[in-house]
């Protein structure tokens, strides 16, 4: 009896001991995990129509097709010049002529990739709780509305220099904009002193990449009238010695690049000299286009952003601070509280402390 009673106080003890073993060795397994997201970096989840490129450094128009054009135009046209026309002048001439136009060049090439690649000023959409907030802000504004109310337009009003400026409000940003700032349609983004479009550089144009914008037709209207009339120097100098026809037949790349270059010399020089206007009376091309403001000071709709003075409306926009950007497309977005997933094989033998270790 002894030994028997013996024998049935043992094994419950031995399968006991074995659970609680075997329950722990499995206990990476069994336990529940979490599924760990991988953290994006907010580029990845831009809500505007944009292309980004190394990890958010370069930020561009959705649409580049027209980009890389303007880019094919000046490698093939330049290229051209310093292949077949610049041996011939540098030694008739002088070597200073290839050695200005590979300085046009790249200088035409460092404003282009800086004007396309850099955020134009794009301006951040408002959270849920400051859309919130001001909606709230609105609806106290207005008071209460009743049968057939029609609420009032969504604009705010700040004066400037004595000229009364309306921001309007985004309905796709959910913000105020502030003066001067417009939607783009094709990116989809609120700009900041948005000037325009413009797909040739592939961007839009605004507060932080207008000044490399204007350097770039500028510098891009010097290249196109140095390489054409250096062309043409070198027709006449060879046509002198060999004839025309035998002058065009040595160097046919000429043919093209005076052709490129007459098509696209007005259109370059016209354009350059329009934002020098711009410039010149601090307005934008948005402004310009829409009637904004009077060219007299004194009339009553006039420039409040104008400081009065060529010189100093030029400085202003070509060598102030450059302002940094708004969007951190390059942090991290904050990730969601992890959700442990369930699992079926014993989790219920698990201690919940070590639940708790998993999860952190």
């Amino acid at each position: 009896m002894t030994g028997n009673m013996h024998l049935g106080v043992e094994e419950p003890i031995r399968e006991c001991q074995y659970n609680q073993i075997c329950t722990h060795n499995s206990s990476t397994m069994d336990t529940p995990h979490t599924k760990k997201k991988k953290i994006k970096r907010k580029w990845q989840v831009f809500p505007g129509r944009n292309k980004f490129y190394c990890n958010g450094r370069i930020m561009m128009a959705k649409q580049t097709g027209v980009f890389y054009l303007t880019v094919v135009l000046i490698l093939v046209t330049s290229g051209l010049f310093f292949a077949f026309d610049c041996p011939f002048l540098a030694s008739n001439l002088t070597p200073a002529i290839p050695a200005i136009g590979g300085v046009l060049f790249i200088f035409v090439m460092g404003m282009l990739l800086r004007a396309s690649f850099s955020d134009p000023g794009v301006l951040p959409r408002a959270t849920p709780e400051e859309a919130a907030d001001i909606e709230r802000q609105i609806d106290t504004a207005n008071g209460p509305s009743g049968p057939g109310y029609r609420p009032p337009p969504r604009t705010r009003e700040v004066l400037i220099n004595g000229q009364t400026v309306k921001l309007k409000y985004c309905f796709t940003c959910k913000i105020f904009r502030p003066p001067r700032a417009s939607h783009c349609s094709l990116c989809d983004n609120c700009v900041e002193r948005f000037d325009h479009h413009c797909p040739w550089v592939g961007n839009c144009v605004g507060r932080r990449n207008y000044r490399f914008f204007y350097l770039f037709i500028l510098s891009l209207s010097l290249l196109t009238i140095f390489i054409f009339a250096f062309v043409i120097t070198h027709v006449i100098l060879r046509s002198n010695r060999t004839g025309f026809l035998s002058a065009l037949k040595d160097s046919p790349a000429s043919v093209l690049e005076v052709v490129v270059c007459f098509f696209s010399i007005w259109s370059i020089v016209g354009l350059s000299g329009f934002h020098t206007y711009l410039i010149s009376s601090n307005q934008t091309t948005n402004e310009d286009i829409k009637g904004s403001w009077s060219s007299k000071r004194g009339k009553g709709n006039y420039n409040p952003y104008s400081y009065g003075n060529l010189i100093t409306n030029c400085c202003a926009a070509l060598c102030g601070p450059l302002p940094p950007s708004l969007i951190d497309r390059r942090g991290f977005v904050q990730p969601d509280t992890p959700q442990p997933v369930a699992q079926t094989n014993g989790t219920g033998a698990c201690p919940s402390n070590q639940v708790q270790s998993h999860m952190t």
